[in-house]
Parts: C-alpha cells; sequence; structure tokens
C-alpha cells in the first residue's frame, strides 16, 4: 500500500536560474544539488516546513526523458504557463505576498478571498504557475 508521495518534479527552463527562485525568492532548502554525468543535473528543494518533500527541479533536455522534438515542444509549453501548477500555502497570505512580491515574484492575481478561501496566483522564473493559499486556522 502507497503511504506517502517523497518527490516531485517542477520543468524548468533553466536549472541555475530556478534555484535562485526557489531558494532565494521562495525561501525554500535546497536538499539535494548533485552532477549526474556532463550536462545533467538532479536538484531537490523542499519547503522549510515538510523536508520530506523534495522537488526536483528537472531541466527539460534531449536525453532519457525528451526526444529533441518533445523537448522543444515540452519548453514552449512551460514557458506559456499551460504545462504544470502546484498550490502552496501559507500562515498569513498578506505578509508572504508583499514578502514575495518585493523579491521580484511575479504574481497574476492578488490575495482575493474565494468560496474555497483566501488565495493569489503567482509564476515561477521558467511559467510554472502556482496558487498560495492561506492556511486554515
Amino acid at each position: 500500500m502507497i503511504t506517502k508521495m517523497n518527490h516531485v518534479s517542477i520543468f524548468v527552463l533553466n536549472q541555475d536560474s530556478a534555484f535562485d527562485f526557489y531558494v532565494n525568492k521562495l525561501g525554500f532548502n535546497v536538499h539535494t544539488d548533485a552532477s549526474m554525468g556532463p550536462g545533467k543535473r538532479w536538484l531537490t528543494v523542499c519547503p522549510p516546513e515538510q523536508p520530506e518533500l523534495e522537488i526536483s527541479l528537472m531541466a527539460i533536455n534531449e536525453g532519457m526523458m525528451f526526444k529533441q522534438e518533445a523537448a522543444e515542444q515540452m519548453r514552449v509549453l512551460v514557458s506559456k504557463g499551460t504545462f504544470g501548477f502546484g498550490v502552496f500555502e501559507c500562515n498569513d497570505l498578506l505578509a508572504t505576498y508583499e514578502e514575495l512580491k518585493a523579491k521580484g515574484v511575479e504574481f497574476t492575481k492578488e490575495p482575493t478571498k474565494e468560496f474555497y478561501g483566501f488565495e493569489a496566483l503567482f509564476k515561477d522564473d521558467s511559467g510554472n504557475w502556482f496558487s498560495l493559499g492561506e492556511k486554515k486556522q
């Protein structure tokens, strides 16, 4: 029986830029940053309060996962914000929104009360978009 998920991937256009975004802007911790041979890198980050979930910042390169044409198509999909998304939570949405905005994070939706909760939307440096919601007390 499956008991939990411990890794998930976010496809990124540039791992160095993604490292800067997720670590220096979002405040995630680096779990693993290792060379996997020429031009290959295993890079995982974790939200500070969820170290058991490693988010792999996966470069879209031709190789084992993608043939050249598929890699090119995937880069276009990610850059247009049409491929990946996720949901993050925080304790104080307004404070976190202001902090991330000051660090240069691009928000596509300001904090808004919705029927399902209080959320804002932002994009990473590759084009992936995320919901940021306030944790219910």
